[in-house]
């Protein structure tokens, strides 16, 4: 493993740079990002890889060509992933003052987010105006052996292993391009610098009479490229649970193998000459005609069997409970199963939340960091995703609606049926409504006003004849 003390001794950095790049391959932190992004494809490396196994009167161990060997791949880690992400950023980020990182920040952060849970790790490169985000797949960092700290890194990609392998070396201070392809006749890489080092930021000036004319350049304040981790124990969020996984595809697939070639056994009497292959070749034949030739002194029997449909099930059912448990994800099968209460729902959510709150702070991390690179100082918040029980939500505001404004009523009410984006238009209608309401009223008020001054000009009428009257 390459640090960033190693690039400052280097003589090379082209040699440097080649090696580095072959020493990020063989480690456990490539391996392994490489084995999770198998899985989130769905290319579960175990089942993929598995052969079934005979052994022969010798004791030999050979490959079983006779049975069937399905391998069929369950996505339970790309549904956790997916899950995990969406739940804290899938609305994106909500940013307390103006800060303003480009329109396609929220996807290029869920993007960065998603990488991260796969590999451990992926980087973010605050690119002048916007996030460019690589997996450790491709990048290689250099770490400082006194800190820790991301000093430098390298960029690779190559389309095919007959096409050039390209690199960028990230630095302080600039970036350096490379590339090496094989010669015809020549198998040794030769490699050749694209681009000298240059200037993060390019300045420029455009005129009439010259065009576009380069001024000079200039770097960020602290190295451009920030690692957002999965988790505290910066590993793949693979860790832990791909064994469970592993068992729930094998009893899976064997049990679609069983239903496949183990529902009926022919038992051949008087086949003692008949080797492996020519048994197969007998069970074929009888597949295709439905029909049995038997030799002299030869007997067919069919014999049935009966498959652990019950137990496998059962099984089945287990570990995939403790997929979701293990991962701390929700299951919503269990919530739409029935009609939820929002506190069942509430506590179905708690341990995605608790996974959440600590992905969270990786995230807040990372943003801090990019922050400080871009010169942006603001405060990034989150508004998670959750399943609601709308009738039951919306009949809690309405009985606390007495003690609420009716703009927040209104408010709350649309949002929790999905028009949250109408509530202005609504409000400003209802305080249209209730002015126009509001008038009538004063022209009723008016003639009520005249009349009840009649009334009240009768009654002071009478009460004077009355008080004449006791005079008298």
């Amino acid at each position: 493993m390459k640090t960033f003390q190693d690039l400052e001794v280097a003589q090379d950095k082209m040699a440097f740079v080649l090696q580095a790049i072959n020493e990020h391959k063989g480690s456990d932190l490539y391996k392994n990002a490489v084995i999770g992004m198998d899985y989130y494809r769905g290319e579960n490396t175990t089942i993929v890889n598995y052969e079934k196994m005979i052994t022969t009167v010798t004791g030999a161990q050979v490959r079983d060509k006779y049975s069937a060997n399905h391998k069929v791949t369950s996505k339970f880690f790309k549904k956790f992933v997916t899950q995990q992400t969406q739940f804290l950023l899938g609305n994106g980020v909500t940013w307390e003052g103006e800060a303003d990182f480009g329109d396609h920040f929220d996807i290029d952060l869920q993007k960065a987010a998603k990488n991260a849970l796969i590999g451990a790790v992926s980087f973010g490169f605050w690119n002048l105006d916007h996030l460019d985000v690589f997996k450790v797949t491709e990048f290689v960092p250099l770490l400082d052996e006194n800190t820790g700290a991301l000093r430098a890194g390298i960029r690779f990609w190559q389309i095919a292993s007959n096409k050039p392998l390209r690199a960028t070396l990230y630095e302080e201070d600039g970036y350096t391009e490379y590339a090496w392809n094989r010669r015809e006749g020549n198998e040794k890489l030769q490699g050749e610098v694209l681009k000298e080092k240059q200037a993060y930021i390019t300045n420029i000036s455009i005129s009439e009479i010259d065009g576009i004319e380069i001024m000079d350049g200039e770097n960020y304040p602290s190295f451009p490229i920030v690692p957002l981790w999965a988790n505290e124990e910066r590993e793949s969020e693979l860790t832990g649970i791909r064994e469970g996984i592993d068992a729930y595809d094998l009893i899976k697939n064997g049990f679609a193998n069983d239903l496949d070639s183990a529902q009926l056994y022919w038992i051949i009497k008087g086949a003692g000459g008949m080797d492996d292959t020519d048994l197969v070749q007998f069970l074929d034949r009888l597949k295709l005609t439905h029909a049995a030739a038997p030799m002299d002194g030869q007997d067919v029997e069919a014999q049935t069997i009966s498959i652990p449909y019950e137990a496998r099930n059962v099984l089945l059912d287990r570990i995939e409970r403790d997929l979701y448990r293990d991962y701390m994800a929700l299951n919503t099968d269990d919530l739409s199963s029935k009609n939820a209460t929002a506190t069942e729902i509430k506590a179905a959510y708690e341990p995605l939340n608790a996974k959440a709150d600590e992905f969270e702070y990786q995230i807040l991390t990372f943003l801090d960091a990019i922050m400080k690179i871009a010169g942006v100082e603001d405060t990034p918040s989150f508004t998670r995703s959750y399943i609601v029980n709308t009738q039951e939500d919306v009949q809690t505001v309405l009985q606390a609606a007495q003690y609420l404004t009716d703009d927040y009523v209104t408010e709350k009410i649309l949002t929790l049926l999905g028009d949250g984006d109408k509530a202005e238009e609504m409000i400003a209608q209802k305080q249209a409504d209730s002015m126009a309401r509001f008038n009538e009223d004063d022209e009723t008020d008016g003639e009520d006003d005249a009349a009840a001054g009649e009334i009240a000009g009768m009654g002071e009428d009478i009460a004077g004849m009355l008080d004449d009257l006791l005079k008298e």
